[in-house]
């Protein structure tokens, strides 16, 4: 509850009404004959003056509010989550994860994570950057001893910071949801006190800090929302913005509670636009200023974030194969240094390497090696015999290829070069043993729907050359483009068969050596990257004998070619990589369904002591995970009720009454369906940690739903003393639950394996047991 202090400034009155008559005395005089005063000013600098002297006169007050119950809990919450957060100097569970980001960050060495925006990890970087982290420690396992240069406390800080005020946002958030500060101080203890929160927040992870921004975001919508006529509420509308498009640049995750605020700001504006009492202008312009505040903002900080990564990460590093050949091109060392000075154009007679666009199952390149198919394969199913065409995921010399004009017998580059334009007919010759790539009405070893793809041998049977390729260049601005190093996109369509030369993303057998199949694909329609190839590696061949040319393809290139892609060819490449490329992902053995994060089967170890059996666990209040789960059904059942009824134009509360239920459950009800059941659709590794947003949510109903019912459903006092006492003895069993689960949060004092054993309320928690 917000208590006003007046302060009242004290003034000496008598001093100041001296003071002023000394000042009067210099501008009035007596005169002798009449005496009176005459004014040596107008008669309106008298009057300013003697307005002064009433002024001083008066006490001059400045109200402060000061919200104590806020006060309190924000400092409780910070003890909670900031005490002794350089323990144990050890990594945690995800900590090894993020770490490694970390370190990358601190190097300047660019990097990509499949699983989200890199604002998340740029927030935790500012933590290690402030603590003078210099990025040199190996994240290589959970429970590593941190050294003395790496600063603990600084890079917890910063999620151990956003946990906290986490707690003072929830206050605010049921306040302004039109409840009680009673009821907004339940909600607060409630998620003091769970210790599913606590531990995420101790720790250098991001859940607490998503959570921070979903909380803000939907807070400064509400306060937008309800101040119609406050100077402040365009800017709580901009926050709400902001603050969205921080909660997505930390995790994908954010993006339902964004959904959930973009679903209220449509119905509120759709009501706006139905108000008659507001003018056309006015309308247009409250529109524009939503549309502005909630999608171009976000938009535009979200190419921010990216824009900021892209620009501190320009160093070259063990993420760049994942990219393109132009991406890691943009980059300082790696590829940039190889392909410095590269030719531009490709000629009849270049030497080059083929890359393919696809990253499925990796990125490779199109190779050859003096090993043969086998005669029949292991189902009695025969080949061609000929050469092995494979794609290799490494380099290596077997991957370079000579562009040959059929026309010409010459495998050296002309003087001047004579470029390779779209829609030319070519053939490529393989550097290391001088056969052509070829493919013919023969079935693919792995891929029998499609042809197979081979470095041509004459066996004096009736299965004649089929070399001839022609060039389609996809990205291509007419039709005469030149077939350029690194930028162009090309297709390589077989001239008989109108096959395209692609990349089946299967691993052939240990006869192929467990490299990847490349095939033929007459079926193949449209764009699809595993059909798409673009040269890397280019040199100008100038030796015409075998010799000679493979000692020339074993030595460096040197020639000169720049690439700089602009920053939004960068920005979707990235982005799509990031949503496309997933790594393969196996069962973990702390992973879990949803449906068992409901009444929390499951726990995870995040650390556990070498020597003793201290250890950390995230596991929730079990009591307040009950309570909450009751108030959701509580809820839903009032809802119906109540909506039921009013169809039958029954009101059993009043208008306003209804209208806070309503919006209650479409921030907490629906920020929890929206943070939870999107996971049930997810083909990926999901652990409890993922449950903490809808939880937060979850937990927010509680004291809106007691509140509800101790006003409008319990009618007698007694009923209402009664139902107190069980809401005292749900916090005390609440309280109980946190203490007794205390040690598993903090890590310390370690436990006996008794207790330990004894904290083992569910049989499936996996609870660990040093044996002595």
């Amino acid at each position: 509850m917000a208590l006003p202090v007046d302060i009242l400034t004290t003034v000496d009155h008598e001093s100041l009404e001296m003071a002023a008559k000394n000042y009067m005395s210099q501008l009035l005089y007596r005169n002798p004959d009449t005496s009176e005063y005459l004014s040596l000013s107008d008669s309106k600098q008298v009057l300013r003056h003697q307005s002064i002297m009433q002024f001083v006169k008066l006490p001059i007050t400045v109200k402060v509010e000061i919200n104590l119950l806020l006060v309190a809990v924000t400092a409780l919450a910070l003890v909670t989550r900031l005490y002794g957060i350089h323990f144990p100097k050890a990594v945690v569970f995800d900590e090894v994860y993020y770490g490694q980001f970390l370190s990358l960050y601190m190097k300047q060495v660019f990097f990509i994570d499949e699983s989200g925006p890199p604002f998340g990890h740029m927030i935790l970087a500012l933590g290690a950057y402030l603590g003078g982290f210099d990025g040199n420690f190996v994240w290589n396992r959970i429970g590593a001893e941190y050294p003395s240069n790496v600063p603990v406390w600084s890079l917890r800080a910063i999620p151990a910071l956003a946990g906290s005020f986490c707690l003072p946002l929830c206050y605010l958030l049921v306040v302004e949801l039109g409840y009680t500060h009673f009821a907004a101080l339940g909600a607060s203890v409630l998620l003091l006190m769970e210790n599913s929160l606590i531990v995420q927040s101790r720790f250098m992870l991001l859940e607490s800090v998503l959570i921070f921004f979903l909380l803000l975001a939907v807070l400064s919508y509400l306060r937008f929302h309800k101040a119609h006529n406050s100077s402040f509420r365009w800017f709580w509308l901009v926050i709400s913005g902001v603050s969205c498009a921080f909660g997505i640049g930390v995790k994908y995750m954010g993006i339902f509670t964004y959904f959930l605020l973009l679903g209220m700001a449509a119905v509120h504006t759709w009501q706006l636009i139905g108000d008659r009492t507001v003018s056309n202008g006015k309308v247009v312009v409250q529109v524009l200023a939503r549309f502005l505040a909630l999608v171009v903002i976000p938009v535009i900080l979200y190419l921010g974030f990216f824009y900021i990564h892209l620009t501190l990460l320009y160093r070259s590093g063990p993420h760049d194969q994942i990219m393109s050949s132009a991406f890691q091109a943009s980059l300082e060392g790696g590829l940039a240094r190889i392909t410095q000075g590269q030719p531009l154009e490709v000629a009849f007679g270049s030497q080059v390497t083929l890359r393919t666009m696809s990253s499925k199952p990796v990125p490779c390149w199109l190779h050859s090696h003096k090993a043969n198919y086998p005669i029949r394969y292991e189902n009695g199913r025969g080949s061609s015999h000929q050469q092995q065409v494979t794609c290799y995921p490494f380099k290596d010399v077997n991957n370079w290829w000579i562009i040959k004009d059929p026309g010409r017998h010459s495998l050296v580059v002309n003087s001047p070069p004579k470029p390779v334009r779209h829609g030319e007919i070519i053939q490529l010759l393989h550097g290391m043993t001088s056969r052509y790539l070829n493919t013919h009405d023969v079935a693919a070893p792995m891929s029998p729907h499609s042809q197979e793809v081979s470095g041509y041998i004459d066996f004096n049977v009736s299965m004649p050359a089929q070399n001839l390729w022609r060039v389609d260049i996809v990205n291509r601005e007419s039709d005469r483009e030149i077939w350029k190093t690194i930028l162009s996109e090309v297709r390589l369509v077989h001239v008989n068969t109108s096959a395209v030369l692609k990349l089946s993303g299967v691993s052939l057998p240990e006869w192929g050596f467990r490299q990847l199949e490349v095939v033929g694909d007459k079926m193949h329609k449209g764009y699809q990257q595993s059909g798409i190839w673009n040269v890397e590696e280019h040199r100008y061949g100038r030796s015409q004998e075998q010799r000679e040319r493979e000692l020339e393809l074993k030595s460096p290139t040197h020639s000169d070619f720049t690439r700089n892609l602009t920053f939004m060819a960068k920005f979707l490449e990235l982005q799509w990589k990031m949503l496309t490329v997933k790594n393969e992902e196996s069962e973990h053995k702390y992973s879990s369904s949803p449906l068992e994060w409901i009444t929390m089967d499951t726990n995870i170890a995040y650390w556990l002591h070498p020597s003793s059996n201290a250890q950390i666990q995230l596991i929730g209040n079990i009591v307040t995970w009950t309570i909450a789960n009751l108030a959701l059904v509580v809820y839903g059942l009032l809802f119906l009720t109540y909506l039921l009824r009013r169809r039958r134009k029954i009101e059993d509360i009043p208008e306003d009454s209804w209208e806070k239920l309503v919006l209650a459950g479409v921030v907490c009800f629906g920020g929890w369906a929206v943070n939870y059941l999107p996971f049930f659709l997810m083909e990926k590794t999901l652990f409890l940690y993922h449950y903490l947003p809808a939880l937060t949510f979850k937990i927010l109903q509680i004291p809106i739903v007691v509140e509800h019912l101790y006003t409008h459903v319990l009618r007698s006092p007694a009923q209402q003393r009664a139902f107190a006492g069980v809401i005292l003895a749900a916090l005390c069993s609440i309280y109980v639950s946190y203490h007794n689960l205390s040690p598993l949060t903090y890590g310390q004092p370690a436990l006996t394996s008794n207790e330990l054993a004894a904290l083992r309320w569910r049989e499936s928690w996996d609870i660990l047991l040093r044996r002595r």
